[in-house]
């Protein structure tokens, strides 16, 4: 009997674990499949470089809107059924994209699908938490590499295969990425873990307290490193387009993704030992830095590897600051200061992306778009530098 439980728990480890990083693939993987034809969508719909920037903005915007309100529908829900509604509506906004007769309708399309990675992004902490209570690093680590992985696959497949087999149909390919996503929230459904949830017990205090100082300095630092990435993913295509390389775009938006999972797998074994430490995040902003120069600079060969360095640094400044709401806060103040820390960093992201395209539309000189980035890798080491005077970081 013992042995027979025994397997049953480590089946049901086994199950959670992949579920997580396939869930994980969700919060990304159709957000990711705009930037290789946003060259193509721009020219169908004779889009200015401003229209771009806002299309790519509405992920972060509607991240930075549910951010508050994810806990609340979990509490509804319950986790399961609030994971499997958020896939569930990435997967048919994804879709719906396809159909789009024009500007208008592919904006309205991308917010649903963008509802639904914003329902979903505050819910897999939770689901680690029920799924994963014994190995909530674990379940972390393998839920964030699904993120990546996410990132990386519309990146890399959609121009040299999928557009290919789908008569180069940009609609097709958006509709293509959706399907995974419905396949992952029918699985979600028929084989997450069996958990006993308590309805109805909202949290003693969801709302961020917005007199705390620390909430607006995480929020800034995360703004930064939100700003730089989506900002990037966004513009790199245009702007190689414009310099007459579109044949570096794959490259380049490949290597600013799998740059990624270098510094991935790098903290994961030395993430204990950066704790809190201020260094980290100055060096993760210069070479950000260095590297969005390099990109502008230096159209070419070299493109590859700036654009790999970027992703390094960013997200590697992005892991090691997600520990930071638990290390700073009381346990109670862990959740309503990482809402508050989202809203504001999503928020401005979404504001650095528009004014990176309307400097790029009002000067006619596209490298200008960079320059917000170039303010951003400057302000996460400005920022860190607040934080390290306040003794939050050493």
């Amino acid at each position: 009997m013992l042995a027979r439980e025994q397997t049953y728990v480590a089946r049901q480890t086994w199950v959670a674990i992949m579920l997580l990083w396939l869930a994980g693939n969700g919060l990304r993987l159709t957000i990711l499949a705009v930037p290789p034809v946003i060259a193509m969508i721009r020219d169908e719909f004779s889009l200015s470089a401003t229209e771009v920037g806002l299309l790519s903005s509405i992920p972060p915007a509607l991240f930075a809107v549910a951010a508050l309100g994810g806990s609340l529908l979990v509490a509804r829900l319950g986790v399961r059924g609030a994971l499997v509604g958020g896939l569930f509506i990435v997967a048919l906004g994804s879709a719906l994209r396809g159909l789009s007769s024009g500007y208008a309708v592919l904006f309205a399309t991308t917010i649903i699908m963008s509802v639904g990675v914003a329902i979903m992004q505050p819910i897999m902490p939770t689901t680690v938490r029920q799924w994963l209570p014994h190995r909530i690093g674990l379940g972390t680590a393998i839920y964030t590499n699904g993120l990546l992985v996410g990132e990386i696959f519309p990146t890399l497949l959609t121009i040299p295969l999928v557009l290919p087999l789908l008569a180069n149909s940009w609609r097709l390919s958006l509709v293509f990425w959706s399907l995974p996503i419905a396949m992952i929230s029918v699985a979600v459904y028929l084989f997450a873990p069996r958990v006993r949830e308590k309805h109805g017990a909202a949290p003693r205090s969801w709302m961020p307290d917005w007199r705390n100082g620390l909430v607006w300095r995480l929020g800034a630092l995360f703004c930064c490193i939100n700003a730089i990435y989506f900002s990037a993913n966004a513009f790199i295509p245009i702007y190689l387009t414009s310099a007459g390389r579109s044949d570096l775009i794959t490259g380049a938006l490949s290597a600013l993704n799998f740059g990624q999972l270098p510094a991935s797998l790098l903290l994961l074994v030395t993430a204990g030992k950066l704790e809190r430490r201020a260094w980290p995040y100055v060096a993760s902003g210069l070479l950000s830095l260095v590297s969005i120069a390099g990109l502008v600079l230096m159209v070419g060969p070299t493109t590859i590897i700036w654009a790999a360095l970027l992703g390094f640094s960013d997200s590697a400044a992005l892991i090691v600051g997600l520990t930071l709401p638990p290390l700073l806060c009381r346990p109670e103040d862990v959740a309503r200061t990482s809402a508050g820390m989202f809203t504001i960093s999503y928020g401005g992201a979404v504001a650095i992306a528009i004014i990176s395209g309307a400097a790029w539309d009002i000067s006619r000189t596209p490298a200008l778009a960079f320059v917000p980035l170039g303010a951003c890798a400057l302000g996460l080491a400005a920022v860190t530098l607040s934080l390290r005077a306040k003794k939050e970081l050493a």
